[in-house]
Parts: C-alpha cells; structure tokens; sequence
C-alpha cells in the first residue's frame, strides 16, 4: 500500500458513486495571534493498494509542531478486502474532519503513516498577522 497524496483542504466527500470531492486546498494559513486553533480543517489522503494489500492495516496521524514537538496524534485500522479478481489496484480516500492547534507561526507537519512506517507528510506554513500600525490624526 502507498500514499498517493495528502492535502488540507476546507471540505472534502465521498460522491454516492465514490468520487472524492475536495473544496479549497491550502498549505498556509495567516492567523490573528497565537497560541490559537483552525476550527474542522479536513485532512485529505488517498491510499492506493493491490491484492497483496488485503488484512489489516494501521493508518497513524501524527501532528507536529515547527520545533518538533507532537501536538497530537491519532490512529485507526484499515481493513482491505481482496479486490475483484482482474483489479490491479484500488484507491482507499480517507478524509479527516480535525482542529489543528498553532502554538508559534512556522511550519507545522503531519505525518501520515501506514503500518508504522512514515509514507508522507503534509506541510502546512503558519503565519501570524502583523500589528496594526497605529494611524495619527493630525
């Protein structure tokens, strides 16, 4: 099994006809102060696997701040069917509705791992806004 890609996005779905629907990909957000957290960013990863893929898997989150400190992490099991026999491989999208907590602006990370190996990681650069500059009347 591997990472095909992962992204944050706004909003994301499954289609009735399995379609994975992604709404307003991001990799930086500017933020008013910190510490602070970005309310249900959706967190977007497409698996792709084969027959050999079939059992039990584990699929770890793992968020990181920009000095390296996990913030949180998070894991589940995947379980794969045998596909149909003349499928060579099968997308498994999985998408996660979770608030992302700033503690500095710099680059933040999550780490998406199968099986206890790290396949990817998804970047996302935080900035704080600047102070307003008080304005003089005169």
């Amino acid at each position: 099994m591997h990472l095909s890609f992962a992204l944050f996005a706004d909003a994301a779905n499954l289609s009735v006809e399995g379609k994975l629907n992604i709404l307003g990909v991001f990799d930086a957000v500017q933020v008013v102060g910190l510490p602070t957290l970005h309310p249900r960013a959706h967190l977007v990863v497409r698996l792709k696997g084969g027959p050999a893929d079939a059992g039990s898997h584990v699929i770890a989150l793992q968020w990181v701040s920009p000095e390296g400190t996990e913030l949180w992490s998070s894991n589940g099991e995947l379980n794969v069917a045998p596909p149909p026999p003349d499928v060579s491989e099968i997308d498994f999208p999985l998408i996660a509705a979770i608030d992302l907590p700033f503690d500095t602006a710099g680059t933040y990370a999550m780490h998406v791992a199968i099986d206890g190996a790290v396949h990817g990681e998804v970047r996302l650069h935080v900035r704080a806004a600047a102070a307003p500059t008080p304005k003089f009347m005169s």
